[in-house]
């Protein structure tokens, strides 16, 4: 908005000139989300408290985290409001990439807040059945890959795959990109959901993986640099790092309450939202594959649910003491605050292996 406000006065005025540039819109972004989540995320507790919407804690989860029942949920609609809202105020509307992402990211908000709001109603940790989230999750991916396969010619995302660490290794797979980008999509937003176990754990590890995105973003969409360093260039994507600035900056503002002890969790209305925002940025940055580096911490987490489950099954043993992941070094008697960051200081090294992918061809 304010570059379709401002920047036409640069003619006049040399000053507005400053937002032509996404640097410079996306520093505005992440200040204007910070901002944002801070100031109205006292308000915003103190709301959700006088209408009850406490975290509901599932019986069979840590014994420590019983004393968290009650705790203020939901807040994942603070950091859609603050993205949306600094998003649609730095970034260049006209772009239809920016209209996608935030589309994907507020349908996957929306399945999570059925899911928050059912479990509320209920009083239990039950919300929608597996099946059923899982089936809108890939009615909503599977939309999001048919549009983008359709953009005009100057924002084409081609359906080809890139493979990391090759200069040369792009796969054309064709109709196939479509059901490969719904699991993509609904795998990461599962995939953070999972994470979301401990204060602060998921939403900063969405924070590092944001931001390596949004470098990404900016390289895929700036023709010269995309050439330099041989990544695919996707016309219009540069602006998806002004979202991504947005996202940090909301992750950023809303960690500030997140924090262990935490004031309010994001429930599935945050981390749904944020595990498709995060695809779906992969997905038009064209570094889909990368996404199991970057993301690598969310991977671990899911898979050990996967593995969980699997041993469960088929041997009736379990190979950790509780999964997700960070719930069995809970059992194993680490403090949750160096869960947390020792957590974080893994998903900072998944970025840094998956940010060299750009050189490293």
């Amino acid at each position: 908005m304010l570059y379709h406000l401002l920047f036409p006065l640069s003619d006049r005025f040399a000053a507005f000139n400053v937002f032509r540039y996404i640097t410079f819109r996306s520093a505005g972004a992440v200040v204007t989300a910070v901002l944002l989540s801070l100031l109205l995320g006292p308000w915003f507790i103190r709301k959700l408290q006088g209408l009850s919407i406490g975290q509901s804690i599932r019986a069979e989860g840590p014994e420590r985290h019983h004393a968290k029942a009650g705790t203020p949920t939901m807040g994942g609609l603070l950091i859609l409001f603050a993205v949306t809202v600094s998003t649609l105020l730095w970034a260049k509307l006209d772009d239809p990439l920016i209209w996608l992402t935030l589309g994907v990211t507020l349908s996957f908000g929306a399945i999570g807040f059925t899911d928050d709001w059912l479990k509320i109603r209920r009083r239990k940790n039950l919300g929608l059945n597996a099946a059923t989230k899982f089936a809108l999750q890939l009615v909503v991916a599977g939309t999001a890959a048919t549009v983008i396969l359709s953009l005009p010619d100057e924002f084409a995302v081609a359906s080809t795959v890139v493979l990391p660490f090759f200069k040369t290794a792009v796969i054309d797979i064709g109709w196939l990109y479509v059901p490969f980008v719904a699991l993509l999509l609904a795998g990461a937003s599962n995939a953070v959901n999972l994470t979301d176990g401990l204060d602060g754990l998921a939403i900063g590890a969405v924070l590092i993986a944001a931001a390596t995105y949004g470098i990404f973003s900016y390289v895929a969409g700036n023709a010269v640099v995309a050439g330099y360093l041989q990544v695919p260039f996707v016309g219009g994507v540069g602006e998806v790092a002004v979202f991504c600035s947005a996202l940090v900056g909301a992750s950023i503002g809303f960690l500030w309450f997140n924090a262990h002890p935490a004031e309010i969790f994001m429930g599935d209305v945050g981390s749904l939202a944020l595990g498709g925002a995060i695809g779906t940025v992969a997905v038009l940055s064209k570094q889909e594959i990368v996404l199991v580096l970057v993301g690598g911490l969310f991977v671990l987490e899911a898979l050990s649910v996967i593995i969980q489950v699997s041993s469960f099954k088929l041997t009736g043993k379990r190979v950790f003491r509780m999964a997700p992941i960070h719930h069995h070094f809970e059992l194993s008697g680490w403090s949750e605050p160096k869960i947390i960051v020792r957590f974080w200081i893994l998903a900072f090294l998944f970025s840094l292996v998956g940010l060299s992918t750009l050189k490293l061809r």
